[in-house]
């Protein structure tokens, strides 16, 4: 197992997910100082995101040429860059650095899955891109529980700068192993040109393709239930935010903690296509069963549902990134550039799709659409392969 590969991105992918829900984590205290509309947190990630699609479908060429730790080390500095820029108190400077994270946070799992890949023994696979995906959910613990007593005692800009002496001290490590983790870049790479349309050029097989609705799906499930659960449990429940607070937080830690296990599975008992088919009937019936929680509804059986949630609509990535890598053989690292494209693509559709349908006809139908989606995209993993 690539032991000091894997810590490195995983630290890499926590670090530089922290600081993207450092702003939604402390978003009251900004909107209070600049005095804004604390709804425009959703603006902020979303424009991370939208950057970040283009970031993973360009990245590939620049990890061939300049290698898969330079271009982490470049992911860190975007992380600096927010960091520093959005603490100098604007609203401007906030979404300035919205753009300089999200033109390199696409390329963070492209260039992990280049690092891992040759070094990772094919009955570990699945396992350990699983293992490096928990970074995700950890960077959001850590900023959910860190930077909100820090915002209260120092400020929020302090809560944005106490971050980058990690990132820093990261960045400046990782060239220690660089020339060695780095030895196969080629500076004949091309970076531009035809070179672009490579990730493209891969949806004409038919798995990758399948794979790529699929994640679309499962990525925009993922996010409806982190954005909208604790409004629906307020709202429709009669829930105070403690005890939302608290649903929220299984989901999030049944994510976090079930991505190896299903990596391990992946491994061990079910292809990749059919752990992630689980994934799909898993989280439309999670979806189906939020659609309809009301006052009636015991607590532990919401805390039920949001586990089933979390095991399955947070707990896919790994799975995911690792079917992709493999589906794309040498072409491993487009394939995983557009395996985060179409994922961030899915982040940032499907939320307003599940809202206009809630504020239309009510929160069941937006939990219906999501049910919907989710089931579509198991089926279509497990169909067969034309030959």
């Amino acid at each position: 197992m690539p032991l000091w590969p894997l810590a490195a991105t995983l630290a890499v992918q926590t670090l530089a997910t922290m600081s993207l829900f450092s702003v939604p984590a402390v978003a009251p205290a900004i909107a209070a100082a600049l005095g804004v509309s604390g709804a425009l947190v959703g603006v902020f990630v979303s424009l991370v995101y939208t950057v970040g699609i283009v970031s993973a479908l360009v990245s590939p060429g620049f990890i061939h040429r300049f290698g898969a730790t330079r271009i982490t080390q470049v992911a860190l500095l975007a992380v600096f860059g927010l960091l520093a820029i959005g603490a100098g108190g604007t609203l401007v400077g906030l979404a300035v650095g919205a753009v300089v994270l999200g033109l390199a946070y696409g390329s963070i799992a492209p260039a992990s899955t280049h690092l891992l890949v040759p070094n990772t023994p094919r009955s570990a696979f699945n396992m350990v891109m699983s293992l490096r995906q928990i970074g995700v959910p950890l960077g959001g613990v850590l900023g959910a529980v860190l930077l909100p007593p820090i915002t209260l005692a120092l400020g929020w800009r302090w809560a944005l700068l106490v971050q980058i002496p990690p990132v820093l001290a990261l960045m400046l490590l990782m060239e220690l192993p660089r020339r060695r983790w780095d030895h196969d870049r080629s500076d004949t790479q091309r970076l531009f040109g035809r070179t672009l349309l490579l990730p493209f050029q891969l949806l004409r097989d038919g798995a990758i393709r399948r794979l790529s609705v699929a994640s679309f799906v499962y990525s925009g499930t993922q996010l409806c239930f982190v954005a909208f659960m604790t409004v629906h449990l307020t709202t429709t429940v009669g829930f105070d935010l403690v005890r939302a607070g608290q649903v929220l937080a299984t989901y999030q830690v049944f994510g976090a903690v079930s991505r190896p296990i299903w990596g391990w599975i992946a491994d061990k008992w079910l292809t990749p296509a059919q752990t992630l088919a689980v994934h799909g009937l898993g989280m439309a019936l999670a979806a189906l069963a939020a659609g309809r929680f009301g006052p009636a509804w015991p607590h532990a059986a919401i805390l039920l549902v949001a586990a089933v949630a979390g095991c399955t609509a947070a707990g896919y990535t790994g799975v995911a990134y690792a079917d992709f890598a493999a589906l794309g053989g040498a072409r491993r690292t487009e394939a995983t550039g557009l395996g985060t494209a179409v994922m961030f693509a899915g982040v940032t559709l499907m939320p307003p799709a599940f809202s206009a349908l809630a504020t239309g006809w009510g929160y069941p139908a937006g939990y219906e659409m999501l049910a919907v989606c989710s089931l579509i995209g198991a089926v279509m993993l497990v169909l067969p392969r034309r030959q």
